[in-house]
């Protein structure tokens, strides 16, 4: 990799920052952005983020914020987040998990970013290895910047996209890390009980040959928790198996569980060394949530029944428009159209199959692989979706993530109707 770079021009920043590819997602995003600046009707389902104009954060919350800031309450907060905060927390995973974590197992940052990046940082040395699953959102990015040698597993659609233990299993006992998210991103399905306790359990024994040795640690992405829908149920690692608490380190916040992405607060807790590693790391980073921000959230997560009645509300307009999705794409492929969908388990994502590779556009050109596809929506069908290849899948994979927190209800039957139009284009 060096030598290419070298050869074609010189280096003027490190190996790691030459080589790191910036977000697909965010650059698919403001391409898509540009083009409805200069005009063009595109319905953009790609971010996973809300209008504030359809998802609004909680008035309690908005109010509590405003209240902080009005107070002056604008100093530097404490390096692991603020304790009141912390106990919040505390409360609120007790409440919702049944776990039991004290304010000294918590750390509260700027997002779940920030979070990740210390847990990759904290546990891996270069050349370690972390197993993750594709499609799954941004591990192989951390794993460049940590230097880490990433171990991904292409997950199958029977599956729904989650690894199972089989998959697994080879790659354990030479790994540090295994990073996992349910729900996940990009799919918005989850770990069943079975398929999580399974993992767990290969975790469990690696750990008991690991004697004297660094352990194997389990990363577990959490941040879509609040939102499962019908039947569904968030599982999690230490509630199947306390055993595994020394060795987990989960990530939450509230940027997606109460529609709240630009409010900047998360929070990881696992074990306390672990932990205050991160702080430290974060602490030189500077990674912190605003302190306005985070007084507000420890007042808010306190008032159990407005959280309660948030939550409701804002579930079933996420969940409408999932389900609106979902019957479209059932319709369409009751037709003899050539997509598939999954049906909507959590999170703010649809997955859903739009396979016409290879089919030919009426300019007579073919699409060849996952870009092509994204193009064809855009510029046929005003829709923009995200291929799982910007998650690691094959560039000729032909599914993609929706995400629902932009979506406007009136227009979903029109979304429908230009996909139908735009597929009918097609010829083999």
């Amino acid at each position: 990799m060096e030598d290419i770079i070298e050869k074609t021009e010189a280096r003027t920043a490190s190996l790691m920052a030459e080589t790191l590819i910036g977000s697909e997602i965010i650059k698919l995003a403001a391409e898509v952005n540009e083009k409805i600046k200069q005009g063009a009707t595109v319905h953009n389902l790609t971010i996973g983020d809300f209008n504030p104009a359809i998802f609004p954060i909680p008035d309690d919350l908005k109010n509590e914020i405003i209240q902080a800031y009005q107070q002056g309450i604008t100093n530097y907060p404490a390096a692991n987040g603020q304790p009141e905060l912390r106990k919040a927390v505390s409360a609120y995973i007790k409440k919702y998990q049944k776990l039991d974590y004290s304010a000294n197992e918590i750390l509260i940052s700027g997002g779940a970013r920030p979070l990740i990046y210390a847990i990759y940082k904290t546990i891996i040395d270069p050349g370690d290895k972390v197993i993750f699953p594709i499609p799954s959102w941004n591990n192989n990015h951390y794993c460049h910047l940590s230097q880490a040698q990433p171990v991904a597993i292409e997950t199958l659609p029977q599956n729904n996209f989650m690894p199972n233990a089989s998959e697994l299993k080879e790659h354990i006992s030479s790994a540090a890390l295994v990073a996992l998210c349910s729900p996940q991103n990009p799919t918005g399905t989850v770990f069943s009980k079975a398929q999580l306790n399974d993992i767990c359990e290969l975790i469990i024994a690696e750990n008991k040959k690991r004697k004297n040795k660094k352990p194997l640690y389990l990363m577990y992405d959490q941040i879509y928790m609040a939102l499962t829908f019908g039947n569904t149920r968030h599982v999690d690692p230490v509630s199947l198996h306390p055993e595994l608490r020394p060795y987990t380190i989960y990530v939450d916040g509230l940027s997606k569980a109460f529609s709240a992405t630009g409010l900047r607060v998360g929070w990881a807790f696992g074990p306390e060394t672990i932990i205050e590693k991160m702080k430290s790391i974060l602490s030189h980073v500077g990674a912190w949530s605003p302190k306005p921000e985070q007084v507000a959230t420890a007042h808010f997560l306190s008032k159990e029944h407005v959280v309660d009645n948030f939550l409701i509300h804002y579930k079933s307009e996420v969940e409408k428009r999932l389900n609106s999705f979902y019957d479209g794409f059932t319709q369409l492929k009751k037709e003899g159209l050539p997509v598939d969908v999954i049906d909507p388990q959590a999170a703010i994502y649809l997955t859903v199959q739009i396979n016409i590779l290879n089919k030919k556009l009426p300019d007579g050109s073919r699409i060849r692989n996952s870009a092509d596809i994204t193009s064809f929506l855009i510029n046929h069908a005003q829709v923009a979706l995200v291929p799982f290849s910007a998650f690691g899948a094959s560039e000729t994979s032909a599914w993609f993530r929706l995400s629902v927190g932009t979506a406007h209800m009136q227009d979903i039957s029109s979304i429908f109707k230009n996909l139908r139009t735009a597929l009918a284009k097609l010829t083999d």
